[in-house]
C-alpha cells in the first residue's frame, strides 16, 4: 500500500515552532506506524520553492526536503505561521497556486497560527470556520474565514490549530484522526507531550487584545505596503476608500 504524503510547507521568516512542533508529532506517527506495521503509513515531507535554507524569525535557518512541484498533491498538507513574513506570502503567487492545487486533491487541509490566513488569503478556508494567532483573529475574518477562538478547530477537511505551540495539539489531534486514539497517545508519551508551564494557564479573560492591534497592522503595513490591494483587504479598508 502506497504511503500517504504529509506536505509541511515551509518559506521565508516563519515561526519555527509552528514548523518544528506539529513536523515532530507527525514524524513521530511515521515511526509508530512502522513499528507497529500500520498501513498506510504517513510519509512526512518538508516543501519550498527551494532547497536553500531560510532564515526564520528566530536566529535558526531551516531547508525543505523537497522543492514544492514534487509534491504538487499531497494527501495532507501543513501550513504553518509567522509575523509579517507571513503577512507577505499572501501576495505570493506561487505559494498561493500551490495551495490551491493541494486543496483540490488533499484529503485533509490544515494550518498552525497565522498559516491559516495563507489558506484564506489563497481560497480553501473561504466560508470555514477556523482559528489563527489570536492577535491576527481580525485579518482572518476579512480575508473571508470565520474566526473561532478555540485551541483548534475543525471543520470538515480543514484543521486549524492556534499560535505557535498550539500546533502541537493540533497534530496530535490530526495523529489520532488519521491513525486512532490510541497510536496518538503513544505518539503524545513518545515526545513526553504532557506540559505544565511554570506560570500557569492563560487567562483569556485578561488578555487586551485591543492593545495588540496596532502592531500586527504595523506587520501587515511591513510586509504589504507595495501590495495596497491586499494590505486593504487585511487591514479591512477596501471598501472605505475615498
Amino acid at each position: 500500500m502506497t504511503d500517504k504524503i504529509v506536505a509541511f510547507v515551509l518559506y521565508p521568516g516563519l515561526t519555527p515552532l509552528d514548523l518544528i512542533g506539529p513536523l515532530q508529532v507527525m514524524s513521530g506517527l511515521e515511526a509508530v506506524e512502522q513499528v507497529y506495521g500500520i498501513q498506510p503509513r504517513h510519509h512526512v515531507v518538508v516543501v519550498a520553492e527551494h532547497l536553500d535554507a531560510v532564515p526564520t524569525d528566530t536566529p535558526a535557518r531551516v531547508a525543505a526536503t523537497s522543492t514544492l512541484d514534487e509534491f504538487p498533491e499531497p494527501d495532507i498538507v501543513m501550513v504553518p505561521g509567522g509575523g509579517a513574513p507571513t503577512l507577505r506570502q499572501l501576495v505570493n503567487p506561487v505559494l498561493l497556486d500551490f495551495l490551491r492545487q493541494a486543496d483540490r486533491s488533499a484529503e485533509l487541509v490544515t494550518s498552525v497560527c497565522t498559516g491559516s490566513l495563507l489558506l484564506a488569503g489563497a481560497g480553501p478556508l473561504q466560508g470555514h470556520r477556523a482559528t489563527t494567532h489570536w492577535a491576527y483573529h481580525r485579518f482572518l475574518n476579512r480575508l473571508g474565514a470565520t474566526y473561532v477562538p478555540e485551541r483548534w478547530v475543525e471543520d470538515g477537511r480543514y484543521l486549524t490549530g492556534a499560535g505557535v505551540s498550539a500546533g502541537i495539539d493540533t497534530a496530535l489531534h490530526l495523529a489520532a484522526r488519521l491513525a486512532g486514539d490510541e497510536i496518538a497517545r503513544l505518539v503524545q508519551l513518545a515526545i513526553e507531550y504532557d506540559p505544565h508551564p511554570p506560570h500557569g494557564g492563560i487567562d483569556w479573560t485578561k488578555v487586551d487584545r485591543e492593545s495588540f492591534a496596532g502592531r500586527v497592522e504595523g506587520f501587515a503595513h511591513q510586509a504589504l505596503d507595495e501590495h495596497p490591494e491586499m494590505l486593504a483587504r487585511v487591514l479591512g479598508t477596501a471598501d472605505k476608500a475615498g
